[in-house]
């Protein structure tokens, strides 16, 4: 069933829940690598007074005084300046900032946080590290610290969360911070060596390519030639009682039926997240939709912060993102039969563009299969695993969902763009070597909520398709593609460090990309293939964050090169 709506409900929210988590982790693994919990039903007038950083049978301590004598006042002691003699000026005065910089969260939203099975991952993994005065797992005493933290004057600060832990002493286990900041940097010098890969084999296609003045071209970040009207579809799904909204763009005065364009927003998001995106497809003569999923999208987090909700999402939200778009897709050809404002779109022809949740969503709708031997292979040694890859907390996540044969595939959808996609888990090399149409992957290599090598370059070499490409941003963040909210709407204020910077350069990339992308491979229009060249983003690409595009890039290649 599907009705119209005039005024769309808009909640204008974005990338929330994984600002959330990035900002409870940071205080919470800052805790953990900063060196500078079992816990009573009543709290106790007992704080942290000295942390102990322990490796085999050495042992230093710091007073908790000495730490915020230096934050609120800049005197470095007799105490902390010993250890002030191995750091640099700017090191020193990052660590000040470190230990002030408040998180503006209510103790209501840390703790409906820290209760999820995402922040219980977080914090087991975390109270390895971090322990208390009797050399215990951190884990109710980190869990306790920072709720407490949120609810004080001084707010949430890794300061403020030293001063509330629940023992006399917390002891720092060196051994285990050393062995996961070596994990760290071998990651970083894997990634930085794996983009490097794709820029020179980017230049090298670029070099080798006829060269091509695009600036005789039309320049694709510029709006198309057709104007457009949204209308807001309310979609009821009988069978998995579901219901949902979705905004529909829909291009005028068309010579033929318009291809459809799906856009899947990200888990937190919400179908305003890619207004930029829908409305530049649009003006090229798509009919895009954009569907807001339930159970995974803005309200979702605000029900969770309120405490009326009690996941971050549900595990079906697996198997309902690709069937909201199976479902809005049988609507969308049912209008097109029964209502003269939608004769004019060709639901035979489908593209689908999703970014992180929605990437995965996307990815799925093309053909590759939730992976169960996969996700059984990586979540049960999760524990032990680095810390590095946050959206393992969300794909594990697809393991409590029953075994089945899912059929998430929709023969409909001819070609797909993930931006920021969740994959190695949840799909694995196995599942994504069986989609079979075009697919392109976009990554930034700043992005620490979907690590880039992880989830995107060494996915993007298990690619069979020919028609594949690999667009890296460096400099990038998980969130740099993500249209401005709203002033004033987002339920957690965005540091600009988390965006990461110029994020409009990033989202003009995204419009440069899609349009050709899927102008030759929905639309059938071969006079776009020249954009969709290392060439072309080469000659897009700007200083502060620059683009790099490439066809190819096998497993080989990657392994060649880490040697």
């Amino acid at each position: 069933m599907v009705a119209l709506i005039s005024k769309p409900h808009r909640q204008n929210s974005h990338f929330a829940y994984k600002r959330l988590l990035w900002q409870i982790g940071l205080v919470a693994t800052s805790l953990g690598f900063c060196f500078v919990p079992t816990l009573g039903i009543m709290r106790q007038a007992l704080t942290a007074e000295r942390i102990y950083a322990s490796y085999s049978v050495v042992e230093r301590s710091i007073s908790v005084a000495a730490l915020e004598k230096y934050a609120r006042e800049g005197i470095l002691d007799d105490e902390l300046a010993v250890y002030a003699q191995y750091v640099n000026p700017q090191q020193l005065a990052q660590l000040r900032r470190v230990l002030l910089t408040r998180i503006e969260l209510t103790p209501v939203a840390v703790a409906q946080f820290l209760y999820t099975p995402q922040g219980i991952i977080l914090l087991e993994r975390l109270g390895q590290i971090v322990q208390t005065e009797a050399r215990q797992p951190g884990f109710y005493a980190i869990r306790s610290a920072l709720i407490l933290a949120a609810a004080t004057p001084d707010g949430l600060t890794l300061l403020n969360v030293l001063r509330q832990f629940p023992t006399r002493s917390i002891r720092i286990d060196l051994a285990r911070s050393l062995r996961i900041a070596e994990q760290l940097e071998r990651l970083v010098n894997q990634t930085r060596q794996a983009i490097t890969l794709v820029q020179q084999d980017a230049v090298n296609a670029a070099n080798a390519q006829p060269p091509l003045d695009f600036r005789q071209l039309p320049d694709l970040r510029e709006r198309g030639p057709f104007s457009w009207n949204q209308q807001t579809l309310t979609l009821s799904d009988p069978r998995r009682d579901r219901r949902f909204l979705a905004d529909i763009y829909l291009p005028l005065n068309l010579e033929k039926p318009a291809p459809v364009i799906v856009i899947s927003h990200g888990l937190g998001s919400d179908r305003t997240s890619f207004i930029y995106l829908a409305t530049q497809l649009a003006s090229y003569g798509f009919a895009v939709v954009v569907p807001e999923h339930p159970g995974s999208n803005a309200e979702q987090l605000r029900s969770l912060l309120l405490g009326v909700a009690a996941e971050v999402a549900q595990p079906n939200e697996f198997i309902n993102r690709p069937l909201d778009v199976r479902y809005l897709l049988n609507e969308l050809e049912r209008l097109r039969l029964s209502d003269a404002r939608f004769r004019n779109i060709n639901v035979q022809q489908v593209g689908v563009i999703g970014q992180s949740f929605g990437g995965y969503t996307a990815l799925a709708l093309a053909g590759a299969p939730l992976n169960f031997e996969q996700l059984q292979q990586d979540c049960t040694r999760l524990q032990d695993s680095s810390l590095w890859n946050v959206s393992l907390l969300l794909q594990c996540r697809a393991l409590e969902l029953p075994i089945t044969g899912y059929v998430l595939r929709d023969p409909r959808v001819k070609a797909a763009i993930a931006i920021n996609p969740i994959t190695s888990s949840v799909f694995g090399e196995a599942s994504i070597r069986q989609i079979t149409v075009p697919v392109m992957i976009v990554s930034g290599s700043a992005d620490t909520i979907a690590p880039t090598l992880a989830e995107q370059i060494r996915p993007f070499s298990w690619l069979t398709s020919p028609d594949k490409y690999l667009a890296v941003i460096v400099g990038a963040t998980h969130f740099s593609t993500i249209g401005e909210p709203t002033p004033g709407s987002e339920p957690i204020a965005v540091p600009p460090q988390v965006i990461g910077p110029t994020p409009e350069v990033a989202r003009s990339y995204i419009s440069a990309l899609s349009v050709p992308f899927f102008q030759t491979y929905i639309n059938n229009l071969p006079q776009y293939r020249p954009y969709l060249s290392s060439a072309y983003a080469q000659a897009v690409s700007e200083t502060l964050l620059p683009l790099s595009l490439v066809r190819s890039l096998s497993s080989s290649e990657l392994r060649q090169f880490f040697r």
